[in-house]
């Protein structure tokens, strides 16, 4: 999720914390939870330095190594360890351990519910995991647990610690509750899709929007790509991508001259659902790659371009998105 989002949930894990005795009656303790959560909430995320050496390295970088079934037991004790000494609570180093690794699990189980992926299960799997179930940005999570922080900041005095863990315990529980909600009503949608254009055997992606009751989608049939919305539970076809065009491209002298670059490597480290080609232009070509999850507007925003010469020389290659930053698909 956005970096606000995970910021504010290690705050609300410092709340929930307040559960535990010991949390509620030392404010030392308490002081190195809120420390700890709100840094590890963030930690997986500390991938984003990777851009110092281009977008290309960023791509191959994030959610990877930084969100791996090690790093959930490292990050906690690189955080834990120094805060423990700061605060001076080494006697509560392991619920301090605890509540750390409890931020680092739930960012990389919301980083899991998103559209981008991550690949959690490394070592074991280089493979990109996502349940295609949460945008980017949540108004209703970011909303629960803002009025959260703001009943704790504002209502209760530091004397009302079980009732703070209690309030935010309740939060926790609809917060699970609303990703289950919205799982289910993924599940229901792909069904939907599938039914809709009698391909039971496709593949299909959707992607949350910030409505509850908008979807876009992508299913992989036997030739093609279909790409469509759901709008208030009826399913709407916006554009087809031959994977014919892909499987001629794929092997074209200059799709082929484009391999070797940087960003088409990147590129075809993370995407998945691929779509490839090119144009002439005056003084060479363009070659176009780009990954078909991602659409928005029949249009296609994320991908490489690749600009070759004449003699099919590679001339540049530039890796990212083509949209605002505020424009849809939120992943």
């Amino acid at each position: 999720m956005d970096t606000g989002s995970h910021l504010l949930f290690g705050v609300t894990l410092a709340g929930l914390a307040c559960l535990e005795p010991a949390v509620a009656q030392e404010p030392a303790l308490a002081h190195a939870i809120l420390a700890g959560t709100l840094i590890g909430s963030h930690a997986p995320d500390f991938d984003t330095f990777a851009r110092l050496r281009g977008y290309a390295n960023y791509v191959r970088v994030h959610r990877g190594i930084t969100h791996s079934l090690p790093a959930l037991f490292i990050w906690p004790i690189l955080l834990s360890l120094p805060l423990a000494a700061m605060f001076g609570v080494w006697e509560h180093l392991i619920s301090l351990y605890l509540w750390t690794f409890a931020a680092v699990v739930f960012h990389v189980f919301l980083d899991l519910f998103n559209v981008y992926g991550v690949q959690c299960f490394r070592p074991f799997s280089q493979k990109w995991f996502h349940l295609d179930t949460l945008c980017l940005y949540e108004p209703f999570l970011f909303g629960l647990h803002g009025l959260g922080v703001l009943l704790w900041l504002f209502i209760w005095d530091g004397n009302s610690g079980s009732h703070i863990g209690e309030m935010f315990a309740l939060i926790y529980a609809a917060t699970f509750l609303y990703i289950a909600i919205r799982a289910s009503q993924r599940n229901r949608f792909v069904k939907l899709v599938k039914s809709e254009l009698n391909l039971a055997e496709g593949i299909c992606h959707l992607i949350p929007s910030l409505s509850w009751f908008q979807w876009q989608f992508v299913l992989e049939g036997d030739t093609c790509f279909y790409l469509g919305e759901i709008r208030h539970g009826r399913v709407f076809i916006q554009e087809e991508y031959s994977k014919a065009d892909y499987n001629q491209n794929d092997s074209h002298p200059i799709v082929q001259a484009t391999m070797a670059t940087d960003g088409v490597r990147a590129f075809l480290h993370f995407a998945q659902r691929i779509h490839v080609c090119w144009k002439e232009k005056n003084d060479g070509y363009e070659v176009q790659w780009r990954d078909v999850r991602f659409w928005h507007k029949r249009k296609l925003p994320f991908g490489v371009n690749v600009m070759l010469d004449r003699d099919m020389n590679v001339v540049s290659d530039k890796l990212g998105w083509d949209k605002k930053a505020w424009d849809p698909p939120y992943v």
